[in-house]
C-alpha cells in the first residue's frame, strides 16, 4: 500500500476550514487506496486527518517519541503506532514509511518538518513529491517568501518547484500520487 506522510500543527488553529479540508484530504487518501503516515498525535489538525482516515477505513501509522509527550496527546486508535527515541528517528521513519509528504497548516514543528523533505530532495537523499495544502491561502506568505528566494538567486527554481501547491485536497493527492 502507498501511504502520504501528512505534516501538520497539534492545534486546530483559527480557521474552521482547516479542518475541513484535513479531512477532505484524509478522505480523498482513503478513496485512493492511500493509508497514512503522520507524528502519532489525538488533538489539532493532526487528530483531524487521522481520525477523518480511520472513519474512511484507511491504515494511519503514528510515529511518536517515546515520552517526549503525556500520553493524553497520543492517539490510541491508531492501524499502528510506532514509538522511536528521539525526534530525528521520528522524522527518519516517517520518511522511510511514506511514499510521499503533504503539508497542511501547522506552526514551527510543521515547517521544520516540510523544510527538512524538501532540503533532502535538493541534496538527493529523498525523492518523494512533496505537497503543500494552501487551504484558505495559509501559506500565501511563505509562498511569496520562497519565490523571493529564488529571485535573489538562493534558491534554483528547479528546485522551488519540487513543492507541489494545491489549495483543494483531492486535486492535491491526485497530484502527489502521480
Amino acid at each position: 500500500m502507498r501511504r502520504l506522510c501528512a505534516f501538520c500543527g497539534s492545534r486546530v488553529g483559527a480557521e474552521p476550514d482547516f479542518v475541513a479540508a484535513a479531512r477532505s484530504l484524509a478522505r480523498s487518501l482513503v478513496i485512493n487506496g492511500c493509508g497514512l503516515v503522520y507524528g502519532g498525535g489525538c488533538g489539532g489538525m493532526m487528530g483531524a486527518v487521522a481520525d477523518a482516515v480511520l472513519e474512511a477505513g484507511g491504515e494511519v501509522i503514528g510515529v511518536v517519541p517515546a515520552g517526549l509527550f503525556g500520553d493524553e496527546h497520543v492517539h490510541t486508535g491508531l492501524s499502528e503506532l510506532k514509538e522511536v527515541g528521539s525526534m530525528a528517528e521520528r522524522k527518519a521513519l516517517m520518511t522511510e514509511l511514506s511514499d510521499g509528504f503533504v503539508t497542511l497548516p501547522g506552526g514551527l514543528g510543521t515547517l521544520d518538518e516540510l523544510f527538512e523533505m524538501w532540503a533532502y530532495a535538493q541534496i538527493g537523499l529523498q525523492s518523494h513529491p512533496l505537497g503543500l495544502l494552501n487551504t484558505a491561502g495559509y501559506y500565501d506568505h511563505l509562498l511569496a517568501f520562497l519565490d523571493n528566494t529564488v529571485a535573489n538567486g538562493y534558491v534554483e527554481d528547479r528546485y522551488r518547484h519540487l513543492l507541489i501547491v494545491d489549495d483543494h485536497p483531492d486535486r492535491l493527492v491526485q497530484r502527489l500520487l502521480r
